[in-house]
């Protein structure tokens, strides 16, 4: 990403902050250009960046991604951009449903237009694995989100803009987390609350998740969902790593939540490709010659069997109470 013009929105939350120090780190861009609409966040993150060495190539940009006016504005000129920016809390958005529908599905179609309007070549969006299957409404939404994006390649036509989808899991210590809950209920020697005794989860240090966008970003041809292998855990290992020999305390599933989290679907499986590290899922609909090629970066996919799928529990890395412990120390969730 050297000398490019990047756009990253929703830059001020937990992926958007990652992802900039990331291309600050390791790339020289020509300009990057964080765009949300939470100017107290944007002044601490200029702050914390500012002694950066490449802190000069950072713009701010006040705006909302429902604007479709301010959006078009801000993407004269840039030459891809990183979509972060979403309504993500389950629960708020099971009682806030419209306010969802307006940032995650036509949020991402006034961005959509306002790329090809603008003639960006890439766009990456960055979706989760509750867009799979989905049963509550902000993976309804991010459901629809992918498909927006992977039809919009049919609407830049050939030539013009190209989009995909990357789709990863739980990050450590993101927003939300419930590592800062059990943390303090261990100090106060309370019982751990599980939802579920057999509920598993897909765990990612952010780090990776940001890595594995920007390779995606690299490497797409339009219309694709990459999926990234991550391992699994127990939440009750979770609790346990945590606080060993804790008292569990069951307080059944929340509104929209399900047992176990999936990545690829077995419908899903008639179109999708297994690398080293990923998944990727071609387009449902045909794109011309790209579809058809499963090759990147000299490693050629391996078509699944029908009916496969990649969820928490049938994945085939696991990670033990100490594993999770180190990972989580690693962060810096919790210290030694």
């Amino acid at each position: 990403m050297d000398g490019l013009n990047i756009l990253v929105t929703g830059g001020t939350g937990s992926f958007g902050h990652a992802f900039v120090s990331h291309v600050l780190n390791n790339y020289r861009p020509n300009k990057l250009i964080i765009y949300s609409r939470d100017e107290f966040k944007q002044d601490r993150m200029a702050k914390t960046f500012a002694d950066h060495k490449n802190s000069d190539v950072l713009s701010f940009f006040i705006g909302d991604i429902r604007d479709a006016a301010r959006l078009s504005f801000v993407m004269k000129g840039i030459d891809i951009v990183f979509h972060g920016a979403a309504m993500k809390q389950v629960v708020a958005s099971e009682y806030n449903p419209m306010e969802c529908i307006k940032t995650n599905i036509l949020g991402a179609e006034n961005l959509i237009d306002a790329a090809i309007r603008n003639d960006v070549p890439k766009v990456v969006a960055v979706s989760t694995d509750k867009a799979v299957k989905p049963i509550n409404l902000y993976g309804s939404t991010k459901a629809c989100m992918e498909k927006l994006f992977i039809a919009a390649n049919l609407l830049a036509g050939e030539g013009g803009t190209r989009f995909c989808n990357c789709r990863y899991g739980n990050v450590i210590g993101s927003r939300g987390s419930i590592i800062p809950i059990f943390r303090r209920l261990a100090e106060e020697g309370k019982p751990m609350p599980i939802t579920d005794e057999r509920m598993t989860r897909y765990w990612l240090r952010i780090e990776d998740g940001v890595k594995f966008v920007d390779h995606c970003g690299q490497i797409f041809r339009g219309g694709e969902t990459f999926v990234k292998k991550v391992p699994s855990m127990k939440i009750t290992d979770l609790a346990r790593a945590i606080q060993p020999g804790c008292e569990l305390k069951i307080v059944g599933i929340r509104p929209g939540e399900k047992l176990h989290e999936a990545m690829v679907s077995e419908e899903e499986s008639l179109f999708t490709y297994e690398y080293e590290d990923k998944f990727v899922i071609m387009p449902q609909i045909k794109m011309g010659a790209s579809t058809d090629d499963t090759t990147y970066e000299g490693e050629t996919g391996k078509a699944v069997p029908v009916g496969f799928s990649y969820t928490s529990e049938n994945n085939t890395l696991w990670l033990e109470p100490q594993e999770i412990l180190d990972l989580i120390r690693e962060t810096g969730v919790i210290s030694e």
